[in-house]
């Protein structure tokens, strides 16, 4: 019986979520344990990339993109870093940054150099033995098309090995030991020029909020229990706004380190309170709605003043109806 490619997953249907790595402790600091190339993270990126080009780690934020496609970068190459290389799109990125391009000296004129695509490709030619891994960060901000040119079409696993021509007129392939990474936000302006360019070359992982991953945080870092109830109830409530609103939707890596009611007002101060006022800045009473329901975590007593006690008391009666 065949297999039949799957163009889009998501991370619980692979096995991969960032449940199955908080499971073990992992965090995004540098002194954590690397994953293994026996890894699920691993084995199931390698099951994907023996039939598509690459792998396109898609979800909003805080849902542990950057982190898969940094473990996986690592596993594959046994961590050895020289043989990663990490790039982030913005919509000023251009073909000669990414493929070839001509630098200025400093003694003046200008000299063709290779970019991150080109210099990679020849890397793994010289290597073939092992993987080399480019990790394209917010891939849906470039214009992918104009920033891949020609390269586009050599990136799929039946084209790889076959030359073709850059701009300049040298002559280059993509090798199979070549690994592109790639990490987007399907709510970019740029998601549909993605779509068009690696629809059928990539697959997709989707990425969701993980309300199990956030109750594995939570315990770990052994936050008091009604902070962690009630940070669970937000959370809920949060994504399920995000059904009609996706731009409000909240990742669970947002409250990685929170461990105290302190660093958890930190999150909202200095960050969901920004990215929320944004997804609801059309709608300033589903705004009022969920930072109310973010108030509602806190013990009334913590308030700053009467009139937060009484909105927050206001919010913990609709819950608690809620719940009957």
């Amino acid at each position: 019986m065949s297999l039949k490619p799957i163009r889009s997953l998501t991370a619980d249907d692979l096995g991969i979520g960032i449940a199955a790595a908080t499971a073990g402790h992992a965090s995004n600091r540098p002194d954590e344990p690397e994953v293994g190339i026996d890894d699920p993270l691993a084995v199931e990126a390698l099951w994907l990339l023996e039939r598509f080009g690459g792998i396109i780690y898609t979800g909003p934020p805080g849902t542990g993109k950057t982190w898969t496609a940094n473990k996986v970068a690592k596993a594959l190459t046994r961590g050895v870093t020289s043989r990663i290389r990490y790039v982030q799109f913005h919509p000023s990125y251009q073909y000669e940054d990414f493929m070839q391009g001509f630098r200025p000296l400093k003694e003046g004129g200008f000299k063709m150099e290779d970019g991150h695509f080109v210099s990679m490709c020849k890397a793994a030619q010289r290597d073939p033995k092992h993987n080399y891994v480019l990790v394209i960060d917010e891939l849906s901000r470039g214009d992918c098309g104009r920033i891949f040119g020609e390269a586009l079409t050599y990136l799929e696993t039946s084209k790889r090995g076959l030359p073709f021509k850059l701009a300049s007129g040298e002559e280059i392939s993509v090798p199979s030991n070549l690994v592109v990474l790639a990490t987007m936000n399907p709510l970019d302006r740029g998601v549909d020029e993605v779509d068009a360019a690696f629809g059928r070359r990539f697959a997709q992982v989707s990425m969701e909020p993980s309300r199990t991953a956030l109750q594995q945080f939570t315990e770990v870092s052994e936050l008091a229990e009604p902070l962690a109830k009630g940070l669970l109830r937000f959370f809920d409530f949060v994504n399920q706004r995000a059904r009609s609103n996706p731009h409000a939707a909240v990742g669970h890596v947002f409250f990685h380190d929170v461990n105290d009611a302190e660093s958890l007002r930190a999150v909202w101060d200095y960050q969901l309170r920004f990215l929320l006022e944004k997804a609801f800045r059309l709608d300033q009473q589903g705004f009022r709605e969920v930072q109310g329901r973010w108030q509602a975590i806190f013990p009334p007593e913590e308030s700053d003043s009467d009139e937060e006690s009484s909105a927050q008391a206001s919010v913990s009666e609709q819950v608690d109806a809620e719940q009957a």
